[in-house]
């Protein structure tokens, strides 16, 4: 299991399947909100606040994905409460794992595996942004992009030539070097034909 702060209220957690295994839980079992899984959450959120600091206090949005051969990564986010709304108590806390994807960020250490990757991803129609950052070039997509039927070829093909990045766009924005900040699927595939 490893953490990584994201914002102030959010914090990305990357359950390998191997930690899955240890605890007795299937692959299809994390979707569902039964006894192991809740405890795994709530181990989750202790070396949240161990490692980082991040601590629940009141509502909280769960999203979670799987990524084919890794693991599931799981993003929980604060919530603040609606002014006139009660304040669950901390045991009330909202644990809603759904399948909603966040943006997330891929890593290629050769531009012409970006350019493969691109040229694949052509048909579905994604926007991206890409960035170089310490030697290595990093492919970023919004969650809004990202439609339920096409999730699991859009993670192959990425998989296929890069690697699933822990860098935050932040990061990349402060400290890398913006190569083209928007469609970058298109203006790769228009400009680097295969």
């Amino acid at each position: 299991m490893r953490v990584e702060r994201i914002a102030k209220d959010k914090v990305r957690i990357f359950v390998s399947y191997d930690d899955l295994d240890e605890r007795g839980i299937d692959r299809d079992e994390i979707w569902q909100n039964g006894k192991k899984v809740q405890e795994l959450f709530w181990d989750m959120m202790e070396t949240a606040y161990t490692e980082v600091g991040f601590e629940i206090a009141g509502p909280i949005a769960v999203e979670a994905f799987t990524m084919p051969t890794e693991g599931v990564v799981v993003i929980v986010t604060r919530v603040p409460s609606l002014p006139g709304q009660s304040k669950p108590d901390d045991e009330e806390t909202d644990m809603d794992l759904d399948t909603e994807f966040s943006s997330f960020v891929f890593r290629f250490q050769d531009f012409e595996d970006v350019v493969r990757a691109a040229h694949a991803l052509e048909e579905y129609s994604l926007d991206g942004a890409l960035y170089e950052y310490q030697g290595d070039y990093y492919l970023f997509f919004d969650e809004d992009q990202l439609k339920d039927e096409y999730y699991d070829s859009i993670w192959s093909i990425l998989h296929e030539y890069g690697d699933y990045a822990n860098v935050t766009v932040p990061v990349l924005e402060e400290y890398g070097r913006s190569i083209m900040p928007h469609a970058a699927i298109e203006l790769l595939v228009e400009h680097f034909p295969l």
